[in-house]
């Protein structure tokens, strides 16, 4: 059994950055997805795959990782690219 450990990252469809600071431990898939014959929609019988669990911080997530035995690895976050520009710049 595997985790991997990751920050929330902002939602593309609002402007604020509410919650990007939690962290997240999901469980490996242990199964591919594969068609249900009557409905088509994917699945699997791997349960572990709807646990979502948040932490407020990167050392609590690591830290109940180990304390259940829990194989981890930590996916950083992606960096930020500002774009400056200003309002002018849209008439150039």
């Amino acid at each position: 059994m595997s985790a991997r450990i990751y920050q929330k990252p902002k939602n593309a469809m609002q402007s604020g950055r509410a919650l990007t600071s939690t962290w997240m431990l999901e469980f490996e898939p242990s199964e591919a997805q594969k068609p249900d014959p009557l409905t088509g929609w994917a699945g699997s019988g791997d349960t572990r795959r709807q646990v979502k669990l948040t932490f407020p911080t990167l050392d609590a997530a690591t830290s109940y990782a180990m304390r259940e035995g829990i194989a981890y690895h930590v996916v950083p976050a992606p960096g930020r690219i500002l774009k400056l520009q200003t309002y002018a710049d849209n008439f150039r």
